[in-house]
C-alpha cells in the first residue's frame, strides 16, 4: 500500500483543449449581426454591419473549426492501460456472509 505522503502515478492521461477566442468572436459577431438588422442609421447603413458581421462570423467559425479538428488529431491514438481491468476480490453482495 503506498504511503500516505505519496501520490500514486496516474493511471491515465487527460488531455485538456487549448484557451480559444473563438466562442467569444462568434458571440461578437452574432451581436453585431443582429445590430445590423435592427440598428439603422448608426455612421452606416444596416446592412453594413450585418455582411461585415457575417463576413467576419465566418471566418472565426472556420478558425474554431480548424483548430478544434487540429486538437483532435494531436491526441494520442490509444493509452495504455496501468491498472487492473478485473476487480481484485470478489464482489459479493452486503449482508452475504461465505
Amino acid at each position: 500500500m503506498a504511503e500516505p505522503d505519496q501520490i500514486p502515478e496516474p493511471t491515465e492521461l487527460v488531455y485538456l483543449p487549448r484557451a480559444s477566442w473563438a466562442p467569444a468572436g462568434l458571440a461578437a459577431m452574432i451581436a453585431l449581426i443582429v445590430v445590423g438588422i435592427y440598428g439603422e442609421g448608426f455612421l452606416f447603413r444596416g446592412w453594413v454591419y450585418s455582411i461585415i458581421g457575417a463576413v467576419v462570423f465566418l471566418f472565426v467559425l472556420r478558425s474554431a473549426i480548424s483548430g478544434a479538428v487540429r486538437d483532435y488529431y494531436s491526441r494520442p491514438r490509444a493509452q495504455r492501460s496501468r491498472s487492473a481491468v478485473l476487480p481484485a476480490a470478489t464482489l459479493r453482495p452486503p449482508g452475504s456472509s461465505d
